[in-house]
């Protein structure tokens, strides 16, 4: 027979995650599988098991290909005929949090307990965040996949800021 976690039996830990030059999507996926609980053994999929994750200099984020450009996220205002949709590129202007934030949010399960966990992502702009008394693990997504940040020949390419300047 299966043991599940009892309530008492839970411990968070704190995460801490450099997002410079990182790829949404991979580390979309490596936040998302924290913050359910699936990296320890003893994972269970009715209880809030995971872990809280702090991610600095969301501002830095990259996406592969054009899709940065051309990408949109759509969302529907609840009047007929009010669907909108907003690219990455425009949506970092305003928000540059809410592009990683969308992304997890998509690799969550529906339902109460994946709002639970998504209230366990903390994402800030810049390096500094108010959780240092918390003594976040400082997690390394480069050596965990070489391919979750962008780098190398094409670096010089894919080098371009989140914001761009507008042209005068």
């Amino acid at each position: 027979m299966t043991n599940f976690l009892k309530k008492g039996e839970l411990r968070n830990n704190w995460y801490e995650i450099d997002a410079s030059n990182a790829v949404v999507g991979r580390l979309a996926t490596i936040i998302s599988k924290i913050l359910r609980g699936k990296n320890k053994t003893n994972f269970t999929p009715h209880m809030d098991n995971g872990d809280f994750v702090v991610v600095k200099n969301v501002e830095n984020i990259k996406f592969t290909g054009n899709k940065f450009e051309n990408k949109k996220y759509y969302r529907h205002t609840g009047h007929p005929g009010g669907i909108k949709e907003i690219t990455p590129s425009r949506l970092s202007e305003k928000k540059p949090e809410e592009v990683l934030k969308l992304a997890v949010k998509r690799m969550l399960p529906d339902g109460p307990l994946a709002k639970k966990q998504l209230s366990k992502l903390k994402i800030y702009k810049g390096s500094e965040h108010p959780h240092a008394a918390q003594n976040p693990e400082l997690l390394n997504v480069e050596n965990l996949n070489n391919k979750n940040m962008i780098r190398g020949k094409w670096w010089k390419i894919l080098n371009m800021p989140l914001v761009k300047e507008k042209r005068q």
